[in-house]
């Protein structure tokens, strides 16, 4: 299984839309800690649940 998030990222959980906007706190044995703006840390097994990228906003 290959993880493609870094620390740093936002991103969003695709089952709790309302948790906000998570930043990728860490990476570990496939679990990836995520701090969400409205929902806190929250520690995610990537084998079960996709999180999505939140693409970054483009200037003018």
């Amino acid at each position: 299984m290959i993880l493609d998030y870094e620390p740093g990222e936002k991103v969003i959980h695709p089952n709790n839309k309302d948790w906000g906007i998570g930043q990728v706190q860490s990476i570990i044995n496939g679990k990836v800690t995520v701090n969400f703006e409205n929902a806190g840390k929250k520690v995610i097994n990537a084998k079960n649940i996709q999180l999505e990228k939140v693409n970054g906003t483009k200037r003018s």
